[in-house]
């Protein structure tokens, strides 16, 4: 029996942006996000920026406020410690056009997209998508997504749902517009801790991607450049923070998602639930 032909079976997979379908190492959110801190004379490290990815793109700026390092920098430069109303004047003013320009120009579709798209297409699987973008800022990747020949089913941006991730609106809303439910017959494919949470927080499967996303955050010709050991090193680290996040299963890429699919199938049609 194959997916799609039985009750118990996946009706619906909904997928991330930035890190899983489009942008090799998630740099569309990070520049911005490096540039705008260094805007306020305010140094972080790449790693410590990219720490809250996957959150709606005001939370994360605002974590990157409340880090011990960047407080300190704060109160030493200012002389009083940071408000909310810094944090959206910094978002409103540097972040939101240098994120409009970021994704204009890291948009580009994974390798293998297209490929696992159709499978789904052909087994009668819907696509969904959230991401953590504002409105304007995802309206930019879908039609970038779009020109390259990949057209989602429904697509739902954090700023429209009363909360951003690790909260399972988005998710909520997807299965709401194309009709899908149980929960179970639902999976999330993301690259970040925040898209596990938000996939198990609504009770659906949940899938980590490791190579392309923000965790090893490296571009696809930087990546492909290392030696096989280092590529695992990478991968190892990556996946233990997806897995410890929860992931039921972790994969390299969207591009080796068929592969998994019918041993999902199979654990669906034994009664397995997430």
């Amino acid at each position: 029996m194959g997916i799609g032909e039985s009750a118990a079976s996946l009706k619906l997979v909904i997928f991330d942006w930035a890190g899983t379908t489009v942008d090799h190492g998630c740099f569309a959110p990070i520049v911005p996000f490096m540039e705008t801190l260094k805007r306020l004379d305010l140094e972080i490290s790449v790693a410590d920026a990219r720490g809250p990815m996957g959150l709606q793109k005001r939370d994360h700026l605002q974590a990157l406020f409340e880090l011990p390092s960047i407080t300190a920098q704060w109160q030493k430069k200012h002389g009083r410690p940071w408000t909310k109303e810094d944090v959206n004047r910094a978002y409103e003013e540097h972040f939101v056009p240098l994120q409009l320009e970021s994704v204009k120009k890291c948009s580009q579709l994974m390798p293998g997209l297209l490929d696992c798209v159709g499978f789904l297409r052909e087994r009668g699987i819907k696509i969904g998508t959230t991401t953590g973008y504002f409105e304007e800022a995802a309206q930019l990747a879908y039609e970038a997504a779009a020109e390259q020949g990949y057209a989602p089913d429904f697509k739902v941006s954090a700023t429209q749902v009363p909360t951003g991730r690790p909260a399972p609106w988005m998710i909520f809303r997807n299965m709401e517009a194309l009709n899908v439910y149980p929960a179970s017959s639902v999976l999330k494919v993301g690259d970040t801790v925040p898209d596990i949470d938000e996939g198990r927080n609504a009770g659906t499967w949940t899938v980590g991607v490791t190579h392309t996303g923000s965790e090893v955050g490296l571009r696809q010709a930087d990546w492909e450049a290392l030696p096989a050991d280092e590529k695992q090193q990478y991968a190892e680290i990556a996946a233990a923070k997806l897995k410890q996040a929860g992931a039921h299963e972790i994969l390299g890429s969207v591009a080796e998602l068929p592969t998994f699919l019918p041993q999902l199938q199979e654990r669906l049609q034994r009664g397995e639930k997430p």
